[in-house]
């Protein structure tokens, strides 16, 4: 059984012909193309330390196998606003498991996925912490009362947001977590 002890953040965008081509340039963008990735679902793991994408690379080889929790989005349109995020919710205690959430969508900024990720994170650990509070606020008025329960310690995300090449070619964005 593999239990992270680590993680960072990254995001990267990659324009190319070929769709595929596109999401290479992305990793690469994001310094994450020469491992093996594989999917996971968004469990951020108790007692996991968030580290720099830079000390994070150091402790990875080519060819690793890497878990990875992202969000990816693209397109062939011009000018078509292309958004992935992910958002990250941590409880304050450190050996209790926390939440990440993936998050992809057309026409939304930066600012406004990343909100949104990090809202989406923030919502899925409140409810396991049973942390009273209306859905229907505004993000900025839950995420008050979430940090004043004094449970939930910390909320982040990372997002990239690009218009959709002018010629057509293939516009990939990403975000991830990275595990080690």
């Amino acid at each position: 059984m593999f239990v992270p002890t680590k993680c960072f953040f990254t995001k990267g965008v990659g324009i190319h012909k070929d769709k595929l081509a596109s999401f290479e340039l992305a990793l690469r963008q994001a310094g994450i193309e020469k491992y093996n990735l594989v999917y996971v679902s968004s469990i951020f793991p108790p007692n996991c330390q968030l580290v720099s994408k830079e000390e994070g690379l150091k402790d990875l080889s080519p060819g690793s196998i890497v878990y990875v929790v992202m969000a990816r989005n693209e397109t062939n349109e011009p000018s078509r606003l292309a958004s992935a995020a992910i958002g990250h919710a941590m409880p304050k205690e450190s050996n209790t498991y926390g939440y990440l959430s993936e998050h992809h969508a057309f026409g939304e900024t930066a600012e406004v996925s990343g909100e949104y990720a990090e809202d989406l994170a923030a919502t899925m650990l409140a409810t396991t912490l049973g942390i009273e509070f209306d859905p229907d606020k505004a993000w900025q008025e839950r995420e008050q009362i979430y940090k004043a329960s004094g449970r939930i310690i910390n909320t982040t995300h990372t997002c990239q947001s690009a218009k959709g090449d002018m010629s057509g070619r293939w516009t990939t964005v990403l975000a991830a977590a990275v595990f080690l």
